[in-house]
C-alpha cells in the first residue's frame, strides 16, 4: 500500500508541474492574441483602402493605354506557394491544416515551388515532391513591414522568370474562437473592380502606379502575417486552456484516489493494531 501511495503522489506532482507549464503558456498566448489583434485591426483598413486606390489607379492607367506587369498574368507555367505556418507546436490542428491545404494546392498547380514560412512548414515540405525555394524561420514572430517587404521581394524575383503566379496559404482570424485556412492569390495582384479617375498624378502615372503596387503588396503580406500570428496564438491559447482543464480534472481524480488509498491504509493499520491488542488480551 505504501508503494501505491508513493506512486500516486509522484503522479500528482508530475501533473501539477505540467499544469504550471500549460497555465503559463496559456497566459503568454492570451497576451500575444491581444497584441497581435490590435495590430491586425489597424492593418486591415489600410490594406482595403490601398487596394481600392490601386484598383482605381490601374483603371485610370488602362484608360490611358498604360499597364503594369504585376497586375497581369506573366504568361508562363509555374506557381509559387507561400505557406505561413508556425515555428512552434502545441497549437492543435493549426500546423497540420495549413500543410495539408498547401499540399492539396500544390497537387493542383503546375511546377509548384514552396516558400516555407515557419519551421513546421520547412520540416514538412523538405520531404515533399515540391522544392523549397525560400524558408522563413522565426522571421515573423513579430510581423513587421521589413519582413513583409523581404517576402515580397522574394516573390517578385520568382514572378515572370520561374513562376507565372503566386498564392499564399494562411489562417484568417475570424474571431477569438474561429479561424479559417484561406488561399489567396498574390501575383498577379488581385484587385477589386476599379473606376477611372480624372486626377493629376506627379511625377507621372507609371511611377506612381509602380510604387503603389509594391506598397500594396507589402501591406497585404503584412496583414496576412498578422492574421496568421493572431490565429496561431488564439489556437494555442485554446489548446493550453484545454490542457490545463484536463490537468485540473486529472488532479482531482488522483487526489481522490490518493485519499482513498491513504484512508484504506490507515483503516488496515488500525485493524492490525486492534487485532494485536485483542490477541494480547486473550493471552493474558
Amino acid at each position: 500500500m505504501g508503494a501505491r501511495l508513493r506512486q500516486i503522489h509522484r503522479r500528482i506532482a508530475n501533473v501539477r508541474h505540467v499544469r504550471q507549464i500549460t497555465k503559463a503558456m496559456y497566459t503568454i498566448a492570451a497576451t500575444q492574441v491581444i497584441q497581435r489583434k490590435r495590430a491586425l485591426l489597424a492593418a486591415r483598413p489600410f490594406t482595403e483602402a490601398a487596394g481600392s486606390v490601386l484598383a482605381d489607379l490601374v483603371a485610370t492607367a488602362h484608360r490611358e493605354g498604360l499597364t503594369h506587369p504585376l497586375v497581369h498574368s506573366a504568361g508562363r507555367p509555374g506557381t509559387a506557394l507561400l505557406v505561413v505556418n508556425a515555428d512552434r507546436g502545441l497549437c492543435g490542428r493549426y500546423v497540420l491544416d495549413l500543410n495539408r491545404a498547401t499540399a492539396e494546392l500544390a497537387h493542383e498547380k503546375d511546377e509548384a515551388r514552396i516558400l516555407a514560412g515557419g519551421e513546421k512548414a520547412h520540416h514538412h515540405f523538405r520531404r515533399s515532391p515540391w522544392p523549397i525555394v525560400k524558408s522563413y524561420l522565426h522571421a515573423y514572430d513579430r510581423p513587421t513591414a521589413e519582413v513583409a517587404q523581404r517576402i515580397r521581394d522574394d516573390l517578385l524575383s520568382l514572378y515572370g522568370t520561374e513562376v507565372g503566379e503566386a498564392h499564399v496559404v494562411y489562417t484568417y482570424f475570424r474571431g477569438e474562437l474561429a479561424q479559417q485556412v484561406r488561399v489567396e492569390r498574390l501575383l498577379p495582384v488581385d484587385l477589386p473592380p476599379g473606376r477611372p479617375r480624372d486626377v493629376l498624378v506627379e511625377p507621372d502615372l507609371t511611377t506612381i502606379l509602380d510604387e503603389l503596387v509594391h506598397l500594396y503588396l507589402t501591406g497585404r503580406i503584412l496583414r496576412i502575417l498578422l492574421e496568421a500570428k493572431t490565429s496561431e496564438h488564439a489556437v494555442r491559447r485554446q489548446a493550453m486552456k484545454a490542457a490545463t482543464d484536463n490537468a485540473d480534472e486529472l488532479l482531482e481524480k488522483l487526489t481522490l484516489s490518493y485519499n482513498k488509498a491513504r484512508q484504506h491504509r490507515i483503516t488496515t493499520e488500525l485493524a492490525d493494531i486492534m487485532g494485536g491488542a485483542e490477541a494480547l488480551r486473550e493471552e493474558g
